[in-house]
């Protein structure tokens, strides 16, 4: 299938690589260019091409406002029978908003953000959370099949968004709580690796710990954990997104607005490119 990428940058560079490494002929296209060009795909120069040119569109941009200004351009073309997917990190209301606009266009939408980092997209492990027509679905479900390892149909189009943010808050609010705990056995002098290998076998470990421990342990030492999967700046996007969606909802989330301080303060002293998992360091290491 022809399958066109709106947004190159890590997830989406990632996504594309898996579906290209599966079968598919792909188009990308990025604001900025060199983004696009490092992946060796074929690009498109402006959206409406990107759109006019491949049977389906995925999308995966930084944030709402992005995500309404690109599709504005995608569906200035001839989109009649095309599919879209957009996997985004946004509110409810977007995917809600841009279905509505591609359907009076006589194209197809499904909305799928997805839990998981670049390791996971590149080998097809991701966990899909698709709202949308379950034609639609179905007309969409065997290429979100090889990017995930789960995928799940939640509803309606804007559930996928309304999941994804469920399911990334406590892994966000854990990064924190992390950081408070290792400052508490900080004092013990405790090898990194150890200190992780020993969180990572108790009851309140979540699973990322499995794989991603040993770059927590890294930046206890001081040692460089790598290439970076998600970075500060974007634990804060999601964050924000998560206590605006609640208060539309009438309620509050005072257990994330906390960490969300705590992950401004870091961005503040440089961090804000930084992985996720630099945090629970900087929190002990500043403590010091």
């Amino acid at each position: 299938m022809k399958i066109g990428i709106a947004g190159t940058g890590r997830m989406g560079s990632a996504i594309a690589t898996r579906l290209a490494g599966v079968g598919h002929e792909m188009m990308v296209w990025n604001r900025s260019r060199d983004k696009a060009q490092k992946l060796g795909f074929r690009i498109a120069e402006l959206p409406q091409r990107l759109a006019s040119s491949c049977e389906t569109v995925i999308s995966m941009l930084t944030d709402a406002a992005a995500v309404q200004s690109v599709y504005e351009e995608l569906l200035s073309a001839d989109v009649k029978g095309k599919l879209f997917i957009e996997m985004s990190t946004v509110r409810p209301e977007t995917p809600k908003a841009i279905a509505a606009k591609v359907k009076a266009k006589g194209a197809f939408f499904v909305e799928c953000p997805v839990g998981g980092t670049v390791g996971p997209a590149k080998e097809g492990k991701l966990i899909g959370f698709a709202g949308g027509e379950p034609a639609d679905f179905a007309r969409a479900k065997p290429i979100l099949e090889s990017l995930c390892r789960r995928l799940e149909h939640v509803g309606p189009v804007g559930a996928g968004a309304s999941m994804k943010l469920a399911i990334n808050l406590p892994l966000l609010v854990y990064w924190q709580a992390l950081g408070e705990a290792l400052s508490l056995c900080q004092p013990l002098g405790l090898d990194p690796q150890r200190l992780m290998d020993i969180f990572a076998d108790t009851s309140g470990a979540p699973n990322v710990l499995k794989v991603r421990g040993g770059a927590i342990a890294q930046a206890l030492a001081g040692n460089d954990t790598g290439p970076t999967a998600f970075d500060i700046d974007s634990v804060r996007k999601d964050l924000r997104t998560m206590i605006e969606e609640a208060r539309s909802l009438g309620r509050a989330l005072p257990l994330t607005e906390r960490p969300l301080q705590c992950y401004d303060e870091a961005s503040r002293r440089g961090l804000g490119g930084k992985d996720q998992t630099a945090l629970p360091a900087s929190w002990v290491l500043q403590s010091k």
